[in-house]
């Protein structure tokens, strides 16, 4: 494990040493990954934290930064792990194959695609495994690795699916569409959309679910896939929005971080600490906090009220992966820098419908886990 410096800068009317809330927030330790990585790290039951590399590694960490295991593919990993109920860890490659591991590292199967496998697997409560392709198929895998079904789109599929609490599945593609499929495969409804959708759906309890594409709008369609709004937003980035303690939705619009009604009404917006682009799903903290973390490097807290800086530190530059939070309010982030690290923040996830990136700490996409 290689230690690296931290860098800490204070903006506006942040307390010295960026202090949130009685915190001093510092880089708690750092290690070297020898890639870098644009994939969401997961964060097991026991602590342990689970994210890829461009380097084709998937690596499992201790929650004190220390190596567990490493296992190789030889091929780039954008994909977010995502761990099921027994501790499986299941990822996509770009190797074309969806891969289930074992807590220890070892291999269970691999299931093979016709094209890259970006998007990263949602977790049903039978086991399923859903993802989808850039072969333009969505897939629905049974937990000893065979396949239960699949269903075609026009467009490759790098949009991580979503999983209602009554089983249904909702993800994007780049054929301009969101879908939503029953258990069993079949398509329930469709809804098209200006462009492609290369972000993932945010569900919020049984009211409706949000999505962007980048024909540059948000959108909110109801369970039934009706349109509720439509909100114009200019956003081409990757960002998937997440679901806030009283209903607002927070996403990454290009250079500034969106605060939204649930009646699709931009409350606010704050502008990167660099006038940089945000890629990165916001984190929803408890006690009113939402934490935000810019191409550049720089992580931000700010007041869900309005968009008040309570702490600002650098921690590498970025890709596309969005942080993890641990049970205790430690934060993960992969860079660019090929580092991975963990900060002292102790604010914990919020407990709402959608707080974060694939919806819980494991990833698994899930409305009905936690």
């Amino acid at each position: 494990m290689t230690a690296f410096p931290s860098y800490v800068a204070c903006v506006g009317l942040c307390a010295a040493a960026c202090r949130c809330e009685g915190q001093n927030i510092t880089n708690q330790w750092s290690i070297r990954t020898d890639s870098w990585s644009d994939s969401s790290p997961a964060v097991g039951r026991d602590g342990t934290i689970y994210f890829g590399t461009w380097g084709g590694d998937l690596w499992a960490l201790d929650p004190h930064g220390a190596r567990r295991w490493t296992f190789e593919t030889g091929v780039e990993i954008r994909s977010s792990p995502a761990i099921g109920a027994q501790g499986t860890i299941y990822f996509g490659c770009r190797d074309r194959k969806l891969y289930a591991l074992r807590p220890d590292g070892k291999r269970l199967w691999a299931f093979k695609t016709a094209g890259w496998v970006d998007s990263s697997p949602a977790l049903a409560a039978d086991g399923t495994i859903y993802f989808g392709s850039w072969d333009k198929d969505f897939y629905a895998l049974n937990p000893d690795g065979s396949r239960k079904w699949q269903f075609q789109t026009r467009g490759g599929i790098v949009s991580s699916p979503a999983v209602g609490r009554d089983g249904t599945i909702y993800f994007g593609s780049h054929d301009a569409k969101l879908y939503a499929l029953s258990p069993g495969g079949g398509k329930r409804w469709e809804f098209a959309t200006g462009g492609p959708i290369v972000s993932s759906p945010a569900l919020n309890q049984d009211q409706c679910l949000y999505v962007t594409s980048v024909d540059g709008f948000l959108y909110a369609l109801n369970f039934d896939g009706t349109l509720r709004w439509a909100l114009p937003t200019g956003g081409v980035t990757q960002s998937s929005p997440v679901v806030g303690e009283d209903g607002t939705i927070y996403l990454g619009v290009n250079q500034h971080m969106w605060a939204i009604t649930p009646a699709g009404m931009r409350k606010w917006e704050q502008p990167a600490p660099t006038d940089d682009f945000f890629e990165a799903s916001p984190l929803v903290l408890a006690g009113g906090t939402i934490c935000h973390l810019a191409r550049s490097g720089w992580m931000m807290a700010v007041a869900t009220e309005e968009p008040a800086a309570k702490w600002i530190f650098w921690v590498a530059p970025q890709g596309y992966a969005s942080p993890a939070i641990g049970p205790n309010g430690t934060i993960y982030t992969p860079s660019q820098f090929t580092s991975f690290s963990a900060l002292n923040a102790t604010v914990p996830l919020a407990r709402t419908a959608w707080p974060k990136f694939r919806g819980n700490l494991r990833n698994t996409g899930n409305a009905s886990d936690w």
